[in-house]
């Protein structure tokens, strides 16, 4: 299969309206062809006028470890062109930002969840492209979580860097058609391109998402595998809580809690007397590790780790919002008084707790909360925003 930035360097009739034009690319670390030449070397390579760059969240270079750690702009030193921070004095390009290029290349590799900011970087470029007048085209990449949608839908007024519009957690599209619907949605006036990929199968095994032939390179840098990618929509609840998600270890973000004071076997014991159904579709196996940085750094943690990979995976099963709500629920019932939720600031929300933050709204963090809720009231909640969405996108989808 090709991705959008390959099939863009190797036919020129693609190319052609780019003539005579100034790019802008924007990118990070994972932004790469097959061949693993980053997009920008060849872009240029292939003689398109770049004439500036932009980096998301963690960085172009992908350097920034954690949440509210910003990049500078600073100036390319191999090629002299700015490259601009979306990640630091500003979230949205600013008009001098926007001078720079005619032409806007988006070429990020994205998760499929509401949260990683690399959605809301491309609802900005759109809005700051349509109020100047410029072109966006989305080189289109891979969902390595693949269609499955899951989630309570964002509640409005609830929306933030981390929530761009009401769409659940795991949202099921490419960045591509993440942009088709941003523009009906908001009514854009903004002239706009999905370079899509060829053969791109998203419910095909064993890849789900994700072709086996092509290299996994962390688009941030917490986000180091496939099985990353496909418990992340339910894992990243953890940075609303004051369990550890495993920052400060070698497999972030692919546990479903670590904590010094929790025992381990006991909550994967009350998860599945709760709803062992929402257990299917991966294997959980009871680990031990200590945080060399972040929440319980220097503390012995005991924890479950995900594996939605090899022959433990059900692509159609698996579902990890619900596992990690169920998670919670169990520390819930065993610990009544553990002190679950994050209390200091989440991506410059000052006023929010993180989890609703999180999630969009507090619906979640209330049924964990509430000692009668049973897990059949969250899934009816999450069962029906998600066939909402599933009709919503339906016009959007490029690859079905």
């Amino acid at each position: 299969m090709k991705f959008g930035i390959d099939r863009l360097l190797a036919d020129p009739a693609l190319r052609q309206p780019l003539e005579g034009k100034r790019v802008a690319l924007v990118a990070h670390p994972a932004s790469v062809t097959q061949d693993l030449t980053h997009s920008l070397d060849a872009l240029i390579a292939a003689g398109l006028n770049v004439t500036s760059a932009f980096g998301p969240q963690h960085g172009l270079k992908g350097d920034k470890q954690d949440n509210m750690v910003e990049t500078a702009d600073e100036i390319d030193p191999h090629y002299g062109i700015p490259v601009f921070s979306l990640y630091g004095e500003v979230r949205r390009p600013s008009g001098q930002m926007m001078s720079t290029a005619d032409v806007f290349l988006f070429d990020l590799q994205d998760l499929g969840c509401r949260i990683y900011t690399f959605v809301t970087t491309l609802l900005y470029l759109l809005e700051a492209a349509a109020e100047h007048g410029k072109e966006v085209w989305v080189l289109d990449r891979p969902n390595p979580a693949g269609r499955p949608v899951e989630g309570t839908l964002l509640v409005p007024g609830q929306e933030s860097f981390v929530g761009a519009a009401p769409m659940p957690m795991r949202h099921g599209l490419t960045m591509g058609e993440m942009g088709r619907w941003f523009i009906d949605h908001f009514k854009l006036d903004v002239e706009y391109r999905v370079i899509d990929m060829h053969y791109w199968l998203p419910n095909a095994g064993p890849g789900c998402g994700w072709p086996e032939d092509r290299i996994w390179i962390n688009p941030s840098p917490n986000a180091a595998n496939v099985n990353m990618a496909r418990a992340y929509a339910g894992t990243v609840m953890l940075e609303g809580a004051m369990l550890s998600e495993g920052r400060g270890t070698t497999r972030p973000l692919e546990v479903l809690f670590g904590a010094p004071d929790v025992d381990a076997k006991a909550v994967h014991a009350e998860m599945q007397r709760l709803a062992p159904e929402w257990l299917e579709g991966a294997a959980l196996r009871e680990l031990w590790f200590t945080p060399t940085f972040h929440k319980h750094a220097g503390a012995l943690c005991n924890g479950l780790m995900i594996h939605a990979e090899g022959p433990f995976y059900d692509h159609h099963k698996f579902r990890p919002w619900r596992m990690q709500a169920l998670a919670f629920k169990a520390i819930r019932n065993l610990y009544p008084d553990y002190e679950i939720w994050r209390d200091f600031p989440y991506e410059y929300e000052f006023t929010r707790l993180a989890i609703d933050v999180i999630n969009g709204g507090p619906a979640l963090r209330e049924w964990v909360d509430d000692a009668g809720a049973l897990p059949g009231d969250l899934d009816a909640l999450a069962a029906r925003d998600e066939a909402a969405w599933r009709e919503t996108i339906r016009p959007f989808l490029l690859y079905d």
